[in-house]
């Protein structure tokens, strides 16, 4: 039936057009359309048009091979549309272009193109001085036919690797599972460093359009505000953190005292029948697996609690695979992006306002202590260091200076051993 133009139901086109268009191909679709355009009669073309998409000059072409026979080819278009790609009439440029993007070559003198960055103006550019008919566009299509692609920096070259990392990381899974189900606190540990003042935090936040938080241009220490140093510990198993913001020195008595406090105002509470506290460290630092302070001011403080201290520091290059930093401190960064860190009393408050929808809740302390720096430890101070072995991994007893015998025990991974042994 043919009806006018006031009549054609644009919306059932459409309808019917999106419901079948990607089981077509382009010929498929074309003819799809011209049918559409027949059925509506007059004024089908412009109402078709507006219902799918579709140019006018592409439904009126499908109706003409709507009225044409049928062809025997399967062809979607018309033979001869479309230039050849130029790295087909041009084999060569495929050539010069590899040259100009190889590692091997990037910088030798002898090459047309020495560069700070390897932009596709630049190649084109150096391909047109070496008289090949070039755009950007083409030189980006062709690089990708060469397998290039753009690619950051990844981070991987962090010292030597030891053959058995997969055993240190088992290791510590053991222990940390072995320990959780016995009931005792396993705890992760690390710090960061912050300044102090009207500088830049990264990420953003909403604020009223064009009123922006103004923040100095510069990162110079503000010699007044100084910096600070959140030293974090993470309780794996209940998903709480405790965080002591030291304004001194990043030292090992300082570590260790924020463990204390930890202990002192969470830990005794959390777990009074406790008897050892597991700490999963990164390798350096203030807690650092060679750290000698790290290892005496533990002892002290078994000595003081009557805990046993078992430390298993994760491998070189691992140092995010540590609990603490995708459990607590990525959350604490996201919850003040954007926000000038002020005063310390603001980084107090930002710390301890930081929640997750899994029920992460953190608490945090100034610390006000002062911690000297280049403290040494002697030969004779670590032989009061009672080591034991544990299998595998070396470990600790470490007698109490009260005359009961209160073990700490330290476990390190088995490359820090080694280069241990090394030095010995």
């Amino acid at each position: 039936m043919v009806y006018g133009s006031a009549m054609i139901d644009e919306t059932a086109i459409r309808a019917r057009y999106v419901a079948i268009k990607d089981r077509f191909d382009e010929r498929g679709r074309r003819l799809f359309v011209a049918a559409e355009k027949v059925a509506a009669g007059y004024g089908g073309t412009a109402a078709v048009s507006r219902a799918t998409g579709v140019a006018h000059s592409t439904i009126i072409r499908g109706a003409k091979d709507l009225l044409s026979a049928p062809a025997a080819s399967e062809r979607v278009r018309r033979k001869g549309a479309g230039r050849p790609a130029l790295s087909q009439s041009n084999p060569a440029v495929l050539e010069d272009l590899h040259r100009l993007v190889e590692p091997a070559t990037m910088g030798d003198p002898i090459r047309p193109l020495l560069w700070v960055s390897k932009s596709l103006e630049k190649l084109a550019a150096a391909l047109r001085a070496l008289n090949h008919a070039v755009s950007a566009n083409t030189v980006g299509k062709m690089l990708g036919t060469l397998g290039y692609s753009r690619q950051v920096n990844r981070k991987t070259k962090e010292g030597s690797r030891h053959p058995d990392r997969d055993g240190q990381f088992q290791h510590i899974n053991r222990q940390v599972t072995a320990l959780q189900a016995a009931g005792q606190p396993v705890i992760s540990v690390d710090t960061k460093k912050e300044l102090i003042g009207e500088y830049k935090n990264g990420g953003s936040d909403y604020r009223a359009a064009g009123c922006p938080d103004a923040v100095n241009v510069h990162d110079f220490v503000d010699k007044a505000l100084g910096k600070v140093a959140p030293y974090g510990i993470y309780d794996v198993a209940t998903n709480t953190g405790w965080v002591s913001l030291g304004i001194d020195h990043d030292t090992a008595e300082f570590a260790v005292n924020a463990v204390r406090r930890w202990h002192q105002v969470v830990g005794s509470v959390r777990y009074p029948k406790a008897d050892r506290v597991l700490i999963t460290a990164d390798g350096g630092g203030s807690n650092g697996s060679r750290v000698r302070l790290w290892k005496l001011q533990l002892q002290k403080l078994a000595d003081d609690t009557g805990l046993s201290f078992q430390v298993c520091h994760y491998p070189p290059g691992t140092s995010k695979w540590n609990k603490i930093e995708h459990r607590m401190f990525c959350h604490i960064t996201q919850n003040w992006r954007a926000k000038p860190l002020i005063s310390r009393i603001a980084v107090v408050e930002l710390i301890a306002a930081t929640t997750t929808k899994t029920g992460l809740t953190v608490q945090c302390e100034l610390d006000e202590n002062s911690y000297a720096k280049g403290i040494k430890v002697t030969d004779a101070e670590m032989a009061t260091l009672n080591i034991t072995t544990i299998p595998g991994i070396l470990s600790g007893t470490i007698p109490s200076n009260h005359g009961r015998k209160v073990e700490a025990v330290i476990l390190e991974c088995l490359l820090s051993l080694d280069q241990r042994s090394t030095r010995r």
